[in-house]
C-alpha cells in the first residue's frame, strides 16, 4: 500500500474524530436473495452503530429498506415498477422495517426515532428549518434518528429518487461531522468490480476530477447506483464533509477511519445552513441571465448582484424565493436569494443603483441579490457557441 499524503492521514484523523456522523445504508445491504429483510444484517448494523455511540458520537441513520420490507407481506418478489405499488409496499414496509431497528437498537439501550421527509420537506426554507430542529432535538435527547424518504406520498416528480442524496442533505441538515455510504461494494472502482482489470479507488481529491465508468446498474431491491453515491459524494464534500464509501459488512471499520472503502476529501469549507440549502435542497423559482462583468464580480470578488449586471429574467417568483444565475452561455453561475419580484425586475434591467435611486426612491438601493445570501460556483471553460437565431439563453434550461 503506498503511503498517504499529509493530506490524507489529516482527513482520516479528522474522521476519526468525528462527533457527529451520518450514516446511509441500501436496500441491497439490508435484504436476503429473496428481497426480504435480513435480520442477521440489520442487527450487525446496529451494533455497529451502537458501537460508534458507545464511543461518544452522535449518529443519525438513513436507511432504504420499506419497499423491500414490504415485498413479502404483499406477495411480492421484485420490486413492483408501478409508482402505486411502490407505495402500496413502503406503506407496509415501514413499520416493520421500524420495528426490527427497534429492537435491534433496545438491545443496547438505544431509542430510535422516525423522521420521514419528501422533498419538499428540504426545498421549502420554513420546512427545512423545522427538519433541523426535529432533528437536532433528537440528538440532544439521546435519540437516534432513523431517516427515510416518505415514499407512501411522494411522486415521480417530487421525491429525491434514492436515499444517497438524502443522505448528503441530512449531513448539512445536522452539520455532520462526516457521511458514511454503506452499499454492497467494497469501494469505488475505475470500472464494475467485475470486469477484469477493474482497480479500487482508495481515495478521491475531487469528484469533479474522476474517471470512472459508473454505468453498472444497482441491485434489483434499490434505487441508487455508483452515479447516486458520488453525487451524494460531490454535494457533501462541497460543504466540507469528508465521505468514505464501503461495504456494509464492514461497517464498524469504515466508520472508525479503517483503511478500507474510498475516502473522499472535502473540497469546499461550512457554510451556513441558509446557504447550504441555498445550493443544494432549493428549488429555484425562476432564472436571470447575467452579463461578463457580473459574472466576473459575483465569482471573482464576491461581490452582490446588481441591476446593471442583468441581461434577461424568467419564471415567476417574489422576493425571498430562490433563483438561478446563469452566464450568457447558459451555464449556471449560481444561485441566490432574490430581493425584488420578477415583474419588477424586469424593469430594472440594465439600470444602475444610482438611476433607480434617482427615478424611484430609495427603496431601490438594495442589491438584487445580497452576497450574504448568494451562492457562487466555479465556472468550467467551453467552447463559445453563436445563439440559435431567435432563440432565448434561457431556452436551454440551464
Amino acid at each position: 500500500m503506498p503511503e498517504e499524503s499529509l493530506t490524507s492521514r489529516l482527513v482520516r484523523a479528522e474522521i476519526v474524530g468525528a462527533r457527529r456522523i451520518v450514516v446511509k445504508v441500501g436496500s441491497s445491504s439490508l435484504t436476503a436473495n429473496g428481497g426480504a429483510l435480513d435480520g442477521a444484517r440489520l442487527t450487525a448494523l446496529a451494533d455497529a452503530l451502537a458501537a460508534a455511540r458507545k464511543d461518544g458520537r452522535e449518529v443519525v441513520l438513513v436507511t432504504s429498506g420499506a419497499v423491500a420490507a414490504g415485498l413479502p407481506p404483499l406477495g411480492l418478489q421484485t420490486r413492483p415498477q408501478d409508482l402505486a405499488s411502490q407505495q402500496a409496499a413502503a406503506s407496509v414496509g415501514q413499520g416493520l422495517l421500524m420495528r426490527r431497528y427497534g429492537d435491534a437498537f433496545a438491545a443496547h439501550g438505544i431509542t430510535v426515532g422516525q423522521v420521514l421527509l419528501t422533498v419538499d420537506d428540504v426545498t421549502r426554507q420554513a420546512s427545512y428549518r423545522n427538519a433541523v430542529r426535529t432533528l437536532s432535538r433528537l440528538l440532544e435527547i439521546g435519540v437516534l434518528p432513523i431517516v427515510n424518504e416518505n415514499d407512501t406520498v411522494a411522486t415521480h416528480e417530487i421525491r429525491f429518487g434514492d436515499n444517497d442524496r438524502l443522505a448528503a442533505l441530512v449531513a448539512h441538515l445536522v452539520t455532520a461531522d462526516a457521511l458514511f455510504l454503506l452499499s454492497d461494494v467494497d469501494a469505488l472502482y475505475t470500472t464494475a468490480p467485475s470486469r477484469p482489470g477493474a482497480e479500487r479507488i482508495a481515495e478521491v481529491e475531487s469528484v469533479d476530477d474522476l474517471d470512472v465508468d459508473t454505468t453498472r446498474r444497482g441491485a434489483a431491491v434499490g434505487t441508487g447506483g455508483m452515479t447516486t453515491k458520488l453525487e451524494a459524494a460531490r454535494i457533501a464534500t462541497a460543504a466540507g464533509i469528508p465521505v468514505v464509501l464501503g461495504c456494509a459488512e464492514e461497517a464498524a471499520a469504515v466508520i472508525q477511519g479503517g483503511h478500507v472503502g474510498t475516502l473522499f476529501h472535502p473540497t469546499g469549507k461550512r457554510r451556513p445552513k441558509r446557504l447550504l440549502w441555498l445550493a443544494f435542497a432549493s428549488q429555484s423559482r425562476g432564472t436571470v441571465v447575467l452579463d461578463d462583468g457580473a459574472v466576473k464580480a459575483l465569482t471573482e470578488r464576491h461581490a452582490s448582484l446588481l441591476p446593471a449586471g442583468i441581461v434577461e429574467v424568467a419564471g415567476e417568483f417574489t422576493a425571498g424565493d430562490p433563483i438561478k444565475l446563469v452566464a450568457l452561455d447558459g451555464r449556471l453561475v449560481g444561485r441566490g436569494i432574490v430581493n425584488y419580484d420578477a415583474a419588477e425586475l424586469h424593469s430594472m434591467i440594465g439600470f444602475s443603483t444610482r438611476e433607480l435611486v434617482a427615478t424611484r426612491g430609495p427603496a431601490y438601493e438594495r442589491e438584487v441579490v445580497h452576497r450574504d445570501f448568494l451562492m457562487t460556483r466555479k465556472l468550467r471553460k467551453r467552447p463559445a457557441k453563436k445563439p440559435s437565431a431567435g432563440r432565448s439563453r434561457l431556452d436551454s434550461g440551464a
